[in-house]
């Protein structure tokens, strides 16, 4: 019996737990669902028989958008299920802390002023 893919859930990204350690403070018990591709650097995909797929997605941003890139990735992934032994997902967390922070800050000074 041929194996079956995972049901589909809604989240495309899952943090990796050393994503979570470098940014402890903001993230701990927070659930993603989703996650803009901009905050990728890259993703490796090592397959079964050793050879690595690198997608630099750093690289790609500023020739497609983003949704053009999740949907590569997720494609490729899907395609390649059986044969994957591991994704690896480099986020570019000073950028994701700026953008939540410089975010924040503007909510707080509408709120309190």
């Amino acid at each position: 019996m041929p194996k079956k893919l995972p049901k589909s859930r809604n989240t495309w990204v899952s943090l990796v737990r050393d994503f979570v350690k470098e940014w402890p403070e903001v993230l701990d018990g927070l659930h993603f669902t989703h996650m803009p591709v901009m905050y990728l650097k890259y993703v490796d995909i090592l397959l079964k028989n050793n050879l690595t797929i690198h997608y630099d997605v750093t690289k790609e941003i500023k020739l497609k958008s983003q949704t053009k890139i999740a949907n590569f990735l997720k494609f490729t992934i899907e395609q390649n299920y059986f044969k994957i032994k591991s994704v690896d997902l480099k986020f570019d967390v000073a950028l994701l802390k700026r953008d939540i922070e410089s975010k924040t800050s503007k909510i707080l000074s509408k709120s309190f002023h």
